[in-house]
């Protein structure tokens, strides 16, 4: 196949179904892609793929390459890190993508580390601009600027890998926006040989039995969202936040402060480290606003910030601020919701 430099996105692929978060990196992938001129790509490797095409080319994919093999699926590291390397040492894309989950993060390091390539983790943006080398004085152009928080989240780092190819990223879940660029868009799809991408030793684990717990948690599908952080003080007040949420037909969310204080599960944890979240109304009880939690939940239609701390940063994005104790406060808040919604 020819040099072609173009965008490629690794799909993950679960019961039939490309995984969201793939979804969402093609849309994103196809707008950089616009930006840059090339075409996007996409890679989907496992078994029972019949019409998986259907799924991808709407988001604007040029070309799907289709690795189709039983023993692809489920996943397992070894023969799709293998497609991976070789496939891309064959085409040389110049960005890849691929999700922040337990695939992406055991795939991600081991391609990027066999081509020496780079890999940026858990970026909350993606652009494409220009570079300078302080050094050398040398101008990039067109590099993909892989955006995140860095330094315990006190600066936004803008990371760039003007040498080595593809530069690779991986995104969480939720932080990209998933639009369908044309339902009647068609690329073309290119089947490949799994023999030809991969060792017969690539395939000396075998899953006998599997087992996947589903969160009971729905954070991502739920309109409004209370969360709490460690300003709400115990577990005690964070009950309150469940007695709101249960008022307002709400999901309850946690900053990581909260969650490591014990006072939520880790599956409520919303931001760089938990989940990202869009609802149409969220509720920020005692979280003072570290990016990382603002990067998880900045896109809510409106945000409520009930805070002791006038000053706290989160404030600065809130729609609404209310200034008091999570004690004092929420309970006038279900009192009068009760009230005015009879």
């Amino acid at each position: 196949m020819a040099e072609q430099n173009n965008l490629i996105v690794y799909c993950e692929f679960e019961e039939g179904k490309i995984a969201d978060v793939s979804l969402e990196l093609l849309t994103k992938g196809r707008q950089l892609a616009d930006e840059l001129g090339v075409k996007l790509e996409a890679v989907v490797a496992g078994d029972n793929l019949k019409d998986i095409e259907k799924q991808i080319f709407p988001y604007g994919v040029d070309t799907i390459y289709k690795i189709e093999d039983k023993r692809l699926y489920p996943y397992t590291s070894l023969p799709h890190s293998s497609i991976l390397i070789n496939l891309f040492r064959e085409i040389k894309p110049q960005i890849a993508f691929m999700g922040a989950t337990s695939i992406g993060r055991d795939l991600g390091p081991r391609v990027s580390s066999c081509l020496h390539s780079g890999l940026t983790a858990d970026c909350t943006s993606l652009e494409i601009g220009d570079h300078t080398d302080p050094k050398t004085g040398e101008k990039y152009d067109n590099l993909l600027y892989q955006i995140r928080p860095a330094f315990g989240g006190n600066i936004v780092a803008t990371i760039v890998n003007p040498e080595c190819r593809p530069q690779m990223a991986t995104v969480r879940e939720g932080v990209m926006k998933r639009e369908v660029r044309d339902s009647n868009y068609v690329g073309k799809v290119i089947s490949l040989d799994v023999n030809k991408y991969t060792r017969p030793e690539d395939f000396c684990v075998e899953i006998i039995d599997r087992h996947v717990e589903k969160s009971k948690v729905n954070l991502k599908g739920s309109p409004i969202i209370v969360a709490g952080g460690y300003g709400v003080g115990s577990k005690e007040n964070f009950d309150l936040l469940y007695q709101l949420a249960d008022t307002l037909g709400a999901e309850v969310g946690a900053s990581r402060a909260a969650v490591d204080a014990g006072w939520a599960d880790h599956d409520r944890q919303i931001g760089q480290t938990g989940v990202t979240v869009r609802p149409k109304l969220y509720i920020a009880c005692g979280i003072s606003g570290q990016i990382q939690h603002i990067a998880g939940m900045q896109d809510s239609s409106i945000i409520i910030s009930v805070n002791s701390d006038p000053n706290a940063p989160i404030n600065t994005i809130a729609d609404y601020v209310i200034t008091g104790k999570i004690e004092d406060v929420l309970p006038k808040l279900i009192k009068y919701y009760k009230k005015n919604s009879k």
